[in-house]
């Protein structure tokens, strides 16, 4: 009983739930950690008085929502028990990510399918702006029974995440150092992004120079891909320049680009049409993260990419199961025509 009312009072802080949605998602999160199981007594409405203060017409509001739900039963002047310990039914599950670019509707698509048709999935964006990230986990603590999310990396991301409880959280897509051992399906950047160069060596020294267009004020593009970049060129002694974006109509013959962004990838193809340059011999173009797209357009583009659908469909499985993962997927190089 003691482990109901502590699940009911860590959501106190929770100022958008009133008192009865208190009760209501504690006792859910009690029964879904399994600090209590089906047939166990729940505590009486006086015991609930006692230990919360509330007023009794919301203890019995909040029971008999539980009952109607089927999750608790009332046994006559014996109390309230749980009735079952499946509550997937009324498991709702919070996906923050950064926005829906093709990749991430990927990850979208197999998650929902994952979870399976009895589950609410409410998706936040936080399009990779702090302020707003903030104010989402500030809106969404309390609220749900899993909390999936794509993080920020940013100084005062761990201190943010602290206020959700850890055991419910699963990161995706970035990893972000911590104090807290949260579970995590991500992908790597540092080694597999210098390794998909180095594959790449060949074909991108038939080329001039190599242009990769890098935002360092940017933190949706992940600084490990510009450590990697460097790296490379570096060493195999490539000419090589970074510059922010890039500026429609600059396309030029006898340099391979680099982008993680396909509004610029786009634009790019685009440019090489009304160009009439040759895909892969005039100009060559290498992008970060793999869609279907990509792999028809121009007869395919190259790109190095971890599994968005195999990452939605893993934290389905977390959720659906919560056991422990902390999983790095790896990156797969895709050579195309466009280089």
């Amino acid at each position: 009983m003691e482990q109901v009312v502590r699940q009911i009072r860590e959501l106190e802080s929770v100022n958008s739930l009133s008192k009865h949605e208190q009760i209501v998602q504690g006792v859910l999160n009690a029964i879904n950690e399994k600090l209590i199981s089906k047939g166990e007594m729940l505590p009486s409405v006086n015991k609930m008085i006692q230990e919360l203060g509330f007023a009794r017409e919301t203890i019995v509001k909040a029971y008999k929502e539980l009952v109607h739900s089927g999750i608790i039963e009332s046994k006559n002047r014996l109390g309230y028990f749980v009735a079952t310990e499946d509550i997937q039914q009324e498991l709702k599950v919070a996906l923050v990510i950064y926005a829906f670019d093709i990749f991430q509707e990927t990850f979208y698509e197999n998650f929902r399918k994952g979870l399976g048709e009895n589950i609410q999935l409410d998706v936040f964006f936080h399009h990779n702006n702090y302020a707003a990230f903030d104010n989402i986990v500030n809106s969404i603590r309390g609220k749900y029974g899993m909390y999936v999310i794509a993080p920020i990396p940013n100084a005062d991301t761990p201190e943010l995440l602290s206020l959700l409880p850890v055991n419910r959280v699963l990161l995706v897509d970035r990893y972000v150092e911590t104090k807290e051992n949260y579970n995590y399906i991500v992908q790597e950047f540092r080694k597999s992004s210098y390794e998909a160069f180095c594959k790449l060596k060949d074909k991108i020294e038939k080329f001039d120079q190599f242009v990769f267009f890098f935002r360092k004020d940017n933190s949706a593009e992940p600084v490990e891909i510009l450590e990697s970049f460097n790296d490379f060129v570096r060493k195999y002694r490539i000419n090589a320049v970074i510059r922010d974006n890039y500026e429609p109509g600059s396309l030029e013959k006898g340099k391979v680009y680099f982008t993680i962004h396909n509004l610029e990838l786009w634009e790019m193809l685009k440019d090489t049409k009304a160009k009439g340059f040759k895909l892969g011999k005039d100009v060559g173009f290498i992008s970060h993260n793999d869609d279907i797209i990509k792999e028809i357009i121009f007869d395919g583009v190259t790109t190095f990419s971890t599994d968005f659908a195999l990452m939605g469909s893993k934290a389905a499985d977390f959720v659906l199961n919560k056991e422990k993962v902390n999983e790095v997927l790896p990156t797969v190089l895709i050579e195309r025509n466009s280089l």
